[in-house]
């Protein structure tokens, strides 16, 4: 069978993509790196043995190979599961390209799906196997038709977890316009009373929804500043129908209100955090409710703005972050691996992880983020996240030993997904 071979530049490297099909069925695999991080911590002398799309055994070789098994030697390199982003836009790309307002109003949803396509690509040649897509910002329900295009093989791209048009209260978000008498199309799906509300989550789950997104929060204020737009009783209703179809609900908010209303309404995640309080975290901790703090959004926006990063000296709203980050760590709250990607470049998703070791946590801290904890935060730890028996084999392999420089997971050797070899 003739192989088509893609071929995509990404941040000064070249991949080479195989097609999902290109595998035999009962492929045995064999990889054989210099060390495995399990998704808890790194053990040496480990190999891991990939059957169909199923990690069959993980640790010392003490066990038989089958004669016709593939063996991969991955010298120097470090087996990882496969990575997962904690908070992705694919239907978005960087603002310093093009605006929110202006992607929403004036591009396609045609240019926006093939835009889409690329980042998927470029997000899984980065490593990142699966995706937390936390809304599509005016592309309605195009996320759930490339979710099956992914699954179906038609384009390559990781594994979608996907919240559709997100949540929020009437005349609370954007696009705004200066004309009070005319309404523009808006980058999420309004709602005005619990009515409206318990229709739009079952709608939204009909249509795909693995996860349903709200803004706690937004910037509705007199002034323009944000203050929070739903109410603990409107949010737990979205919760409650969420729940009950076996999914999270997960909360844009960023003032200690908003944080507070959506802990106690039942968000299972909280989306920014900027101005959270060691009162918000501790509350966090005791309801379990993990943090995605989203470093890097902030980092591209105020670049964007004019800050000359490592010459110019840290922006106020920087400082704060790393404060509130600080509080984060300190109150013992789960912190998940989330860029907010999209506001910055797909593929460049690493960023986030550089910046939480640069914010105060170890690098095996950010590792484990990336991988164990957002899998059980998200509710998927049965499948992903972990390398051990019984798990999907979404694995990668990076050059030397990331949780000794966080860098190292930018220097991606091979990644496979669901078994396949992507790259290599």
């Amino acid at each position: 069978m003739k192989k088509t071979i893609w071929k995509m530049s990404l941040m000064g490297s070249v991949f080479a993509f195989v097609p999902l099909c290109a595998q035999a069925a009962d492929t045995m695999i064999l990889l054989k790196p210099d060390r495995v991080f399990d998704g808890q911590k790194m053990q040496q002398d480990w190999v891991v043995l990939v059957k169909n799309n199923k990690i069959v055994e993980a640790g010392p070789m003490r066990f038989k190979l089958p004669a016709d098994t593939r063996v991969i030697e991955l010298k120097g390199q470090s087996l990882l599961p496969g990575l997962i982003e904690g908070h992705s836009h694919l239907l978005l790309h960087p603002y310093n390209e093009v605006s929110w307002d202006d992607q929403v109003l004036k591009e396609s949803r045609a240019e926006r799906v093939v835009r889409a396509v690329n980042h998927a690509k470029a997000t899984l040649a980065a490593g990142f196997t699966t995706v937390r897509d936390l809304g599509t910002e005016g592309a309605e329900y195009d996320d759930v038709g490339l979710k099956k295009a992914i699954e179906k093989g038609v384009i390559l791209g990781p594994r979608m977890i996907i919240a559709t048009k997100a949540l929020v209260a009437k005349g609370a978000y954007g696009p705004k316009s200066q004309n009070p008498d005319i309404d523009l199309p808006q980058g999420a799906a309004e709602v005005s009373g619990i009515e409206q509300i318990s229709l739009e989550v079952r709608s939204q789950i009909g249509k795909g929804a693995d996860v349903i997104k709200v803004y706690a929060d937004y910037r509705a204020g007199r002034d323009g500043e944000a203050v929070p737009i739903f109410s603990v009783a409107e949010m737990a209703v979205m919760a409650s129908i969420a729940n009950s179809g076996k999914r999270q609900l997960v909360a844009h908010a960023s003032t200690p209100d908003g944080m507070l209303r959506a802990i106690e309404a039942g968000a299972s995640t909280i989306e920014h955090g900027d101005s959270g309080t060691a009162e918000v975290f501790k509350r966090m901790k005791e309801k379990n409710v993990t943090l995605c703090p989203t470093l890097a959004a902030g980092d591209a926006i105020e670049q964007y703005r004019g800050w000359k990063k490592g010459v110019d000296p840290e922006p106020a709203r920087l400082l704060a972050k790393r404060q509130c980050f600080k509080l984060a760590l300190q109150s013992g709250v789960d912190i998940c691996m989330g860029g907010d990607v999209g506001v910055y470049a797909h593929g460049d998703n690493a960023r986030e992880m550089e910046l939480m070791v640069d914010y105060g946590m170890s690098a095996i801290e950010v590792l484990r983020s990336a991988t164990s904890l957002n899998a059980k935060a998200f509710g998927y730890a049965d499948k992903i996240g972990s390398i051990r028996s019984g798990m999907l084999a979404d694995l990668i392999a990076v050059e030397g030993d990331p949780s000794q420089n966080i860098r190292r997971v930018r220097q991606v050797k091979l990644v496979m997904k669901d078994g396949k070899i992507i790259t290599n």
